[in-house]
């Protein structure tokens, strides 16, 4: 049995992390979705909780064809600690999934085998892109990008109301 790990931020969960994990879906038995920076919320970068995120994921997958964990991860600030962490918070797993450098890089040195995914239109499925449509949007253009579920998520804890006003400034 072969068990994967992929990290994100997931703010929001959208269908470009869908699409990656379909990918994944197809190539290992299980794997572990790690919700990055879960100290962090409330902010522009970061609107949502890890318990909303966690949510989120849970029911976007709903249906997903393999055994997946759902892990929140602090931050570590010591880069060189990060992949220790990650293994202590985590079931075992054999590859990790990531097209950021700095965790592809840090995964290589521990000698954890390391693939990248296609990334699945990055120009639209982007949280960036994403949160400044929640900002600026008037008519939820945002949930043309994001499961019905998280929408759904999204609306139940009022993060539109909350990412517009920290988003604002005290002017």
């Amino acid at each position: 049995m072969k068990r994967a790990f992929y990290v994100g931020r997931f703010q929001p969960f959208h269908y470009g992390h869908e699409k990656i994990l379909n990918t994944i879906a197809e190539e290992v038995d299980e794997v572990v979705i790690g919700i990055g920076s879960a100290q962090k919320s409330h902010s522009t970068r970061d609107p949502f909780t890890a318990g909303e995120r966690v949510e989120m994921v849970l029911k976007s997958l709903e249906n997903f064809p393999i055994r997946h964990y759902i892990i929140p991860l602090q931050d570590v600030e010591y880069n060189a600690l990060w992949v220790p962490h990650v293994k202590s918070m985590s079931p075992k797993f054999d590859v990790a999934y990531s097209n950021n450098p700095l965790v592809i890089q840090l995964f290589t040195e521990a000698g954890i085998e390391v693939r990248r995914p296609a990334m699945h239109e990055r120009s639209i499925y982007s949280g960036t892109a994403i949160r400044k449509s929640m900002i600026e949007s008037k008519n939820r253009e945002w949930t043309e990008y994001v499961p019905p579920t998280v929408a759904e998520v999204i609306d139940e804890v009022g993060g539109i109301c909350r990412i517009k006003r920290v988003s604002g400034n005290d002017e």
